[in-house]
């Protein structure tokens, strides 16, 4: 690509209606996120315990649709907040910012199918015709088991949503749209989450959740500082 063909850089006027949209979206997934993602499944889910969790399921079922509905809120967001990022860094390198948007689509899409594994469990459990000759104890393991392979399915796409974090990272350091600070967490959140996943598939006995508490560390702040002070642009 020669120099006369790369797109020149927006305003910061012109920009700022998507740093304000990225701010809103992003506050909305951090709430729909947290709330579907942890604390629904944390209050609903006991560990090896098929039986109980599905009569938490089963006795608290609005509350685990609720749940559901806010996984549908996050992942409505970060497909706005997908667009919005490649506003955002395109000028830097229209390349590897279209390299962020494809990652990002894969994780989201791998995302949805493994949390529709995870709403599997639900209709398993009430499928009382169509699996009446499997026992409770067979129908509860069964639903038990789609919501095993939906954490794994979540753990693995979010790879791609690291690999996205990183192009990103790298794009909004070489950008100097914001304090390079922002750039460099980004990058290290997106290095977490991929280390996250790929522990999980060589050394399981290595993972630890607590590398994924980069999101709030590099996510957070950026969001805010968007969705207040909005970009500069040289």
């Amino acid at each position: 690509m020669t120099a006369a063909a790369i797109p020149a850089p927006a305003s910061s006027h012109s920009l700022r209606p998507y740093t304000i949209l990225i701010g809103i979206l992003g506050v909305l997934t951090i709430v729909g996120g947290g709330f579907g993602e942890a604390y629904v499944p944390g209050q609903l889910i006991v560990s090896g315990d098929a039986a109980a969790t599905a009569r938490n399921i089963l006795g608290r079922e609005s509350f685990f649709r609720l749940g559901f509905a806010a996984y549908m809120l996050e992942a409505f967001c970060d497909a706005g907040l997908t667009m919005a990022f490649w506003v955002l860094v395109r000028h830097v390198h229209r390349e590897a910012a279209m390299a962020m948007v494809v990652f990002r689509i894969i994780s989201t899409c791998g995302f949805a199918a493994a949390m529709m594994l995870h709403f599997g469990a639900l209709q398993t459990l009430k499928a009382t015709t169509a699996l009446e000759a499997f026992t409770p104890d067979q129908v509860a393991a069964l639903a038990f088991s789609f919501q095993r392979v939906a954490v794994f399915g979540a753990a693995f796409f979010s790879a791609f949503y690291g690999i996205a974090n990183i192009i990103f990272g790298v794009l909004l350091y070489r950008s100097a749209m914001l304090p390079r600070v922002f750039g460099v967490l980004m990058t290290i959140m997106g290095v977490a989450f991929v280390t996250h996943t790929m522990l999980i598939v060589l050394a399981p006995a290595s993972s630890s959740a607590w590398l994924l508490v980069t999101a709030a560390v590099a996510f957070i702040p950026l969001v805010l500082w968007l969705l207040v002070k909005g970009v500069r642009v040289r």
